[in-house]
């Protein structure tokens, strides 16, 4: 472990580097940067940064597309003491304009395209598009590669991931610089990464899996990545003849498995392949395993605690199950009601502690203290159990939450929306079993007698007002919806009703 003194994460990543000429990235023309281009990158970055405002524990928002620049952004807000703030890029200025309002981020970084109606909502914009070029790496080429990385403290924060929640608009999610640093040890160490491996980058960066596992562990292990702008199936597949390592959410395999020209040969230089973000069907785990002669390695994390558990890297990995709690890590389940701990093979509330958990809610003090238990668990949401032999098994979630090619999709939000539409008198939204996505977002209304309302005209309605991921794949007008005693509606008998509508 880094024994660095300065808690910053960049400090930690980089301090006692030992041959800056090592190949860090690798892109899809060729181009090659090395490790001590990445720190002189930041270096100009964050110079830039300071330059704009920004202070120690400042925001900086950004809703890029992939692109080095984009990864060396994050990189230089951590070194300037800033705060990071990804964005997904599918998001509309309707959504970003909460964002921006409540993190209050002191430089917003965009697309070119974006810069008119993001100066509406931001003090102060800069541009950054998908090849890595605008008004911030005009000003970065300009400026001194030599910057002091800005001392921060274990618990300093060095990101702010928005995250659904039960109730009311996305919460921030604080994570420290020893969140971060903390979980990257111990996922070099159980995914047993060395400088020799080559990561198949293929995730977006703009949260966890992409951004603090897939990037901060391969820098930490001194390994390379080769940074592709998107999922390619064609394109991964011939480069799995010289990368060792793919990390990806379950669409990446279901795609895979596809392409015909998967198989044992074209896996044998490939010696891992993670999935997480999503639950993997066992039936393709099982497929994965038949056709490349490789176990997928399935982990559970969250945006507010990183990674907690993983499959084995030796040992079984069994299919439908995330393995056992990370070293550090404690997991238990408990009645949900009591916070009583439940034997094995009893299934109850998954709760979680360690250093990778979060700080709490950014400006949501009495929504992190109901989250946590009095001893210092984070209370998940998660439904599932630990079994006989110790491997935590994601039975469903207590919060409803809809996991869709990896993202999280809040129903409240989107029902919102369908219950704004002229017709309709209320709505459902769940998320029922996808092959490709994990789930697939789907909408249940009850209209008006005679309103004019179809799917056709919700999807078009919602086009332009919520992000793409969050868009229901299906919408359907029923009579009424099924509620329970106390009048609430049951999503449980919906997400039965609809279980088999996206079955192939």
């Amino acid at each position: 472990m880094n024994t660095t003194t300065n808690a910053n994460l960049f400090s930690r990543l980089f301090d006692g580097l030992d041959d800056p000429n090592r190949l860090a990235i690798e892109q899809l023309d060729g181009s090659r940067i090395s490790y001590g281009d990445l720190i002189a990158r930041a270096g100009q970055m964050a110079n830039v940064l300071v330059e704009r405002g920004v202070r120690p524990g400042d925001r900086v928002a950004a809703q890029t597309e992939k692109s080095v620049s984009a990864l060396v952004l994050y990189l230089a807000t951590v070194r300037a003491g800033g705060v990071y703030l990804p964005l997904n890029t599918a998001y509309t200025l309707n959504e970003l304009e909460y964002f921006i309002t409540d993190a209050e981020p002191s430089l917003v970084v965009c697309d070119p395209a974006k810069l008119d109606g993001i100066k509406a909502i931001a003090a102060k914009v800069e541009t950054l598009d998908a090849s890595g070029k605008g008004s911030l790496t005009e000003a970065a080429d300009k400026a001194a590669k030599e910057f002091a990385t800005v001392p921060r403290a274990n618990n300093d924060l060095a990101a702010i991931l928005y995250t659904s929640g039960t109730t009311g608009r996305s919460k921030g999610a604080m994570l420290s610089h020893d969140n971060l640093a903390s979980n990257s040890y111990s996922l070099v160490d159980y995914w047993r990464f060395t400088d020799k491996d080559v990561l198949i980058h293929a995730l977006p960066i703009y949260h966890t899996h992409g951004l603090f596992v897939a990037s901060n562990v391969t820098l930490f292990a001194r390994a390379s990545m080769i940074f592709l702008p998107k999922f390619d199936p064609d394109a991964i597949l011939k480069l799995m003849a010289r990368a060792t390592v793919m990390m990806g959410v379950p669409t990446f395999y279901t795609r895979l498995l596809q392409n015909p020209g998967l198989n044992k040969d074209a896996t044998k230089h490939m010696r891992l392949f993670i999935s997480g973000s999503a639950p993997l069907l066992a039936d393709t785990h099982r497929e994965w395993s038949a056709r490349t002669g490789h176990a997928v390695l399935e982990r559970y994390g969250m945006t507010e605690t990183n990674m907690n558990t993983s499959n084995p890297y030796d040992g079984d990995r069994v299919p439908g199950a995330v393995g056992f709690a990370l070293p550090g890590v404690t997991v238990r389940v408990t009645d949900p009601e009591t916070g009583k701990e439940l034997a094995r093979e009893t299934i109850g509330m998954i709760e979680v502690k360690g250093p990778n958990v979060f700080q709490g809610y950014w400006r949501m003090p009495e929504k992190t203290k109901s989250e946590f238990r009095g001893d210092g668990f984070f209370i998940t949401g998660d439904l599932g159990k630990i079994d006989d032999k110790g491997y935590v098994h994601i039975l469903g979630r207590g919060k409803d939450l809809v996991i869709s090619g990896g993202f999280n999709v809040y129903p409240k939000e989107i029902e919102s929306e369908i219950d704004a539409m002229p017709g309709v008198i209320e709505s459902a939204v769940i998320g029922v079993p996808h092959a490709d996505f994990g789930e697939g977002v789907t909408a249940v209304l009850v209209c008006s007698k005679g309103a004019d309302v179809s799917e056709a005209s919700v999807l078009k309605a919602l086009d332009g007002r919520l992000a793409k991921f969050k868009m229901p794949k299906r919408v359907f007008v029923v009579d009424e919806l099924p509620r329970n005693a106390m009048g609430k509606v049951q999503k449980n008998i919906l997400r039965d009703t609809y279980k088999d509508i996206y079955a192939k």
